[in-house]
């Protein structure tokens, strides 16, 4: 994962909507999230692929079901990067 993944997968409308249900309401399979959303079940799937990439979201397999949940690590991680910036701003301001 660098941050030009997360980034690129970051930029599409869709996947910020992906990441904000599944804060909101934990894991879900691409068929919850499909749902939601009116694309095709490959489209969801491309979305899905490409947080995966980013590692912002991971998988896991429970029988026949994969279910897709935050890689809150990641996310913490972006934050924390882009958290430097507001403190150099503060610092310059003074």
């Amino acid at each position: 994962m660098g941050f030009g993944d997360t980034f690129k997968a970051l930029a599409d409308p869709a996947r910020r909507e992906i990441l904000t249900m599944l804060r909101k309401e934990g894991r879900m399979t691409a068929g919850q999230i499909g749902a939601r959303f009116q694309l095709t079940g490959a489209t969801v799937s491309y979305h899905l692929a490409q947080l995966k990439k980013a590692g912002l979201i991971y998988e896991e397999r429970v029988k026949n079901y994969i279910y897709y949940d935050i890689n809150v690590s990641v996310v913490e991680e972006i934050m924390l990067w882009l958290a430097q910036f507001k403190e150099e701003n503060h610092e310059k301001e003074s």
